[in-house]
């Protein structure tokens, strides 16, 4: 049973060191509690200082240049256990900075705080330690004259074996090995961290070579900082299979599935998976299809009958569904009653709805759909009327339908945006916003919530707009309360688990806008915040930033006349200031504190989107194919942000609005994937990092709103976790969740 932690501290930080630059390496973990080295009771040997920016609190700990110069912590732990101390430090020297760590008395590791780059560049260290109940004394003192390392805080976390959880079902996910060529000799293998992972889980990585039977250790020691390897040693005009061996408690686990790189295989960050030859694809989604722990592909053809196709994770076709003759009108805003996938709107998605380890796909059909085992749907009255369907993973065959509830049938069919939600907290429910046109004027809106539990899916709520309720073009489901449930959140409202409105925006003089944000954005409040951008608001309003929980507004920014601010982003891009920026076309602001981080508004990143690719825990950006790093103390246009990749080189063509056909983190370690199609469409580009990070995060999958998010399409936004991600951020804590099918 995990025990509580109270503790006071006298002087240091936490978080997961392996690197001199800037790192944060996190096992998934119950979430530390953390103790400023600012404040007392810590006592720091030195002056309390903030001219480097970065620190979490209000300073940091600047110890004197003498030996024995300490940070002093006092720990109280409620039952004799171990315990993980983390050590958050910035050495802007150019030498290392020696320390004994003591707990009670007694030397427990010497240590050596490896050079940062500068003093704002932020970098940590752990130590597993026993406490005894009660009252425990720790010191961090330096061995050289040199002193210590400045230090901004400790954070203390139980190590005692998590209880079993019995929250959200999500998928038993395999490692997910992947290895791509970095350069001429060198290969970047990766793998994941699962979310529910042991506390000190290591890693072996093993190499079978073509032609050789013995499988060979590439490492030398278990890698417990990392979940990525470098391998300068392979053969690489021979193909080259990967895969990993979890260790525990100095134990090797079973092995992982195997990711083979061919022979002379191409110096490029991309996974290619072959397709049959078809029209335009315009969305991907991913699901474990086959139950083997690895994401499958389910893609769309734009085509004059558009079809569903779907793939296992090696390119081997699956099935395809036709979706008949009224998939033909393909107008963005009144189409057919079978069409999908085109303006802001899909109507399909992938997620194991019914919790038995293999995931389904939803779709919105009508009359004339042909399912992947052949079968053609007529069940409806008329070419107006339709249906939700669940399809089997493996086969496209459907395995259940129902219709669609006719308010707004008198207006035509309806288009549909799906999302995963897990409503009450557990299992996943499917949600549908649903729109037609009124005539030529406004539109009407239904939002349905669907369940299926193996044979049947049945309508858990409707909610129908009668208000002002703004929508906009893009849909997001989590928790934004903290509740445990799950809440549907549009733009301008937010209804509960149950299908009643929480809140909306709309009395607050918020309006239609394209692009809006959810996530923990500032870490030193507590809960969810959201940014948002508007279209023609005539008061002038530009862009916002509210509590996510209440809908409470913490600022605007306004100007005169009305304007389509047509793109909104936010991440954590700038580590000078604490939590993320936020930013649309009027400069690049901090959000917590409201404040421009470059006074001139010109030079600024582009708001496409953003991704993980580099392995520092700031956010770069994927902008019209190209994957930029904002560089804060060098700023540009947006036209002249440095780029690392450009996706183009590699074939890759983009769709609608530049956007990709998928974003996320679908293989490899936590960083995320950019997936293209080819412009043959007979190929799908999986750009995946060949950059090594001593960052360690359990996978992205597994943090419920990302995993939510995975599933939604229209104007496709970035993905956010549920804990801040960026400069400074705390070990996040282990995910609520259980594993489908066990």
């Amino acid at each position: 049973m995990k025990q509580s932690i109270n503790a006071s501290l006298a002087g240091a930080t936490a978080v997961l060191l392996c690197t001199t630059v800037t790192a944060f390496a996190a096992d998934a973990s119950a979430a530390a509690t953390r103790y400023e080295a600012e404040n007392a009771p810590a006592t720091c040997d030195g002056t309390i200082d903030s001219n480097h920016s970065g620190f979490s609190g209000s300073g940091f700990c600047n110890t004197t240049n003498a030996t024995g110069s300490a940070a002093d912590f006092t720990v109280n732990a409620s039952t004799a256990e171990s315990v993980t101390l983390e050590l958050r430090f910035a050495n802007g020297s150019s030498g290392s900075r020696s320390a004994d760590v003591v707990v009670n008395g007694t030397r427990v590791q010497s240590t050596s705080f490896e050079p940062t780059g500068s003093w704002s560049n932020w970098a940590a260290k752990t130590w597993t330690v026993q406490l005894q109940e009660g009252s425990n004394t720790v010191r961090v003192a330096a061995t050289n004259s040199n002193g210590l390392p400045n230090v901004d805080h400790l954070d203390v976390t139980d190590d005692s074996d998590p209880p079993q959880s019995d929250g959200r079902q999500m998928e038993d996910l395999g490692r997910g090995v992947v290895a791509v060529r970095s350069d001429s000799d060198s290969v970047l293998v990766s793998w994941r961290l699962l979310g529910l992972d042991p506390d000190g889980i290591g890693f072996n990585v093993y190499r079978t070579t073509q032609g050789q039977s013995q499988e060979v250790k590439l490492n030398s020691e278990v890698l417990t900082t990392r979940t990525n390897f470098v391998d300068s040693t392979a053969d690489l005009s021979r193909s080259n299979s990967y895969r990993v061996r979890p260790v525990v408690d100095g134990t090797e686990q079973a092995p992982s599935g195997a990711f083979t790189l061919s022979a002379n295989h191409a110096v490029e960050p991309v996974v290619r998976v072959p397709l049959r030859d078809g029209g335009r694809i315009q969305f991907v989604w991913v699901g474990d299809l086959t139950g083997d722990g690895e994401y499958d592909y389910v893609l769309d053809r734009q085509e004059t009958q558009q079809r569903i196709e779907a793939y296992r994770s090696d390119g081997t076709f699956l099935w395809e569904v036709n979706m008949g003759p009224n998939s033909r009108n393909q107008n963005n805003i009144e189409g057919g009653s079978s069409t999908i996938d085109v303006g802001h709107n899909d109507g399909v998605t992938v997620y194991d709805f019914d919790s038995d380890g293999r995931a389904e796909v939803a779709v919105r059909i009508a009359n004339g759909v042909r399912f992947g085992d052949g079968a053609t749907y007529n069940d409806l009255p008329n070419n107006t009327s339709q249906a939700m369907a669940i399809l089997d993973g493996m086969t496209g065959a459907a395995r259940a339908t129902a219709p669609v509830p006719t308010d707004f049938l008198s207006d035509g069919p309806m288009y549909a945006r799906f999302a995963a939600c897990h409503l009450d907290g557990t299992t996943p429910s499917l949600v549908a916003y649903m729109k037609n046109r009124v005539g030529n004027g406004g539109f009407n809106l239904m939002v349905t919530a669907w369940d299926f539990d193996g044979s049947n899916v049945d309508m858990r709520w409707k909610w129908l707009r009668n208000g002002n309720h703004p929508d906009g073009h893009n849909s997001r489901c989590l928790d934004v309360d903290s509740d445990g449930d799950d809440e549907f959140a549009e733009i301008g409202f937010v209804l509960d688990g149950d299908g009643t409105l929480k809140y909306s925006l709309g009395p607050q003089g918020i309006v239609h806008g394209d692009r809006f944000h959810i996530a923990d954005m500032d870490p030193n409040r507590p809960g969810l915040e959201g940014y948002g951008v508007q279209q023609d608001n005539r008061s002038g309003l530009r862009e916002y930033y509210y509590d996510a929980a209440t809908g409470d507004m913490i600022w605007r920014h306004s100007a005169s006349g009305t304007a389509d601010v047509g793109r909104g982003m936010a991440g954590d891009i700038d580590p000078n200031h604490p939590g993320m920026e936020v930013w649309s076309f009027s400069g690049l602001y901090n959000a917590p504190t409201n404040e421009l981080t470059e006074s001139n508004t010109n030079l600024r990143p582009w708001p496409q989107m953003g991704l993980w690719w580099d392995g520092d825990i700031t956010m770069e950006l994927f902008n019209s194919g190209k994957i930029e790093k904002w560089d804060a103390e060098n700023p540009t246009p947006t036209n002249r942000v440095p780029r690392l990749e450009q996706t183009w080189d590699y074939g890759g063509v983009l769709g609608p609005r530049s956007q990709p056909v998928l974003l996320a983190d679908i293989f490899g370690d936590w960083r995320e994937e950019v997936v293209l199609p080819n412009g043959s469409y007979n190929e799908l580009l999986v750009f995946t990092t060949d950059r090594p990070s001593n960052t360690r995060l359990y996978t992205l999958a597994h943090n419920p709103a990302y995993r939510n998010d995975m599933t939604v399409k229209g104007y496709m936004q970035s993905h956010h976790v549920d804990y801040f991600l960026g400069a400074g951020m705390s070990r996040p804590p282990r995910p609520d969740i259980t594993y489908s099918g066990r």
